[in-house]
């Protein structure tokens, strides 16, 4: 009876440590996202990332973590920590006005610069979440966005 105790007491130990380091090893992926091709330094960046389609590219309020920082000399890096192995998407805007959203004119042509993870090509409207997607698979994670600007 004792060594079965005596075994048990070491499965779970054995156990703990290994939930312990999975944890670990989860929350401390990141993914640093360096956007480049600003027109100008005026406004703000806004990004947004959003691990599922719902409300890609254009409701940040359903992103899991939404950044806003004052233009500057691009190329500007933000880094999203603590993020779980799995798809992410990343939406770009380059807010001149600092309102909060993409303003866009006639035939809703954006007016302010915007971006995508994964850079796709933007043809009738914005691209969709599988477009866009990219893999935090590891500790560190690296993309690069180039704006576009129509207007």
């Amino acid at each position: 009876m004792q060594r079965f105790s005596v075994h048990v007491l070491l499965l779970s130990i054995i156990a703990n440590l290994m939930i312990a380091s999975h944890t670990n090893a989860v929350s401390s992926n990141s993914l640093t996202v360096t956007v480049s091709g600003l027109r100008n330094q005026k406004g703000q960046i806004c990004l947004s990332l959003f691990s599922e389609g719902q409300g890609f590219p254009n409701q940040s309020g359903r992103a899991i973590e939404a950044r806003c920082l004052k233009a500057g000399e691009a190329p500007v890096a933000v880094t999203f920590s603590n993020l779980q192995l799995g798809s992410y998407a990343v939406a770009v805007i380059h807010d001149v006005n600092e309102d909060g959203t993409l303003n866009s004119g006639f035939f809703g042509i954006p007016k302010e610069g915007f971006g995508f993870s994964r850079n796709p090509k933007i043809r009738t409207g914005p691209p969709k979440f599988k477009d866009a997607a990219i893999f935090v698979a590891g500790q560190s994670t690296n993309i690069q966005i180039q704006l576009k600007y129509f207007l």
